[in-house]
């Protein structure tokens, strides 16, 4: 025991434990139903929905996730997924990227309009039967192509990196230009450099809304070969008759039910953003400050 904890008073040990007991049961509420979700997906389905199971499974198998792999439904859906956030994310993150830079010129002609309205996009909305409307006129609804087009633009993080892109130096930009470097290069080379932290945020949060994403899914897309993973996962939680979900989704086996399937394609949704992060969160953290002070 450390010399420190022994000077503190009673009433700071008491303080300083109840505080550890009470963040070790935080931690615990927030963990434990992701673990629980593991333990089912590695467990037999029929075994499971006895119940009794709650820190490790009682009959180990793989069977779930070999269903899960195997049937085309669920495999579609989860290369649909990958695909529309990966697209997607650098889409909207190069698009984005682009308008908020040009947005950080105080000289830029008409920018004040140009604020106004992306803030007012921002606020307000036509509402789903326009937007469909909409896309129906573009000949983009009930294709792929509503994954990736609507939301090209995140109006969002444009305000955030016009914030971010203004607090850089302009004598950053001006010394590469008297050095005989053009706007294109000074963008590439000097200002995306030194924005990973936004850059990082902008990825974290545009992929994780991409790839959660089921609202476009339901009422965008009717063609069943375009449903994606998040779709799915929603269609067998709220579906209320579980032997017909099982039947479905291939669960004809003795082993498997819609349950247990449903928990593997719920790990295998969360495993990828899990890591992911670990790699952005160095910046994530500096990111998440950018615009919170003005000087």
């Amino acid at each position: 025991m450390s010399l420190r904890w022994k000077m503190k008073p009673t009433e700071d040990k008491i303080l300083d434990i109840l505080c550890y007991i009470f963040f070790v049961l935080v931690i615990f509420i927030c963990l434990y139903p992701f673990y629980y979700i593991i333990i089912l997906s590695f467990n037999e389905g029929i075994d499971a929905s006895m119940g009794g199971i709650y820190w490790w499974p009682r009959k180990f198998t793989l069977e779930n996730y070999e269903k899960f792999f195997t049937d085309s439904k669920w495999l579609r859906g989860l290369l649909i997924s990958i695909s529309s956030t990966v697209l997607g994310t650098i889409i909207s993150v190069f698009f984005t990227v682009l308008v908020a830079y040009a947005l950080s010129f105080k000289d830029l002609k008409n920018r004040k309009f140009y604020m106004t309205m992306i803030i007012v996009c921002m606020y307000f909305s036509g509402g789903i039967i326009p937007y469909f409307s909409l896309l129906r006129f573009l000949k983009i609804s009930n294709t792929y192509l509503v994954y990736l087009i609507p939301g090209a633009l995140n109006i969002f993080f444009i305000l955030i990196g016009t914030t971010f892109f203004e607090g850089i130096p302009g004598s950053l930009r001006e010394s590469a230009k008297i050095d005989g470097a053009g706007e294109l290069k000074v963008f590439t080379r000097i200002i995306l450099p030194i924005s990973k932290p936004f850059l990082a945020t902008a990825v974290l949060f545009i992929g994780v809304g991409k790839w959660n994403n089921w609202h476009d899914c339901t009422f965008y897309i009717q063609n069943n070969n375009l449903r994606n993973l998040a779709y799915l996962m929603m269609q067998v939680i709220n579906s209320t008759q579980v032997s017909a979900t099982a039947m479905e989704f291939g669960a004809s086996s003795t082993t498997t039910t819609s349950l247990s399937i449903q928990t593997a394609a719920m790990v295998v949704a969360t495993v990828p953003i899990m890591c992911v992060y670990p790699f952005l969160q160095k910046y994530f953290v500096t990111g998440m400050m950018i615009g919170s002070v003005k000087e």
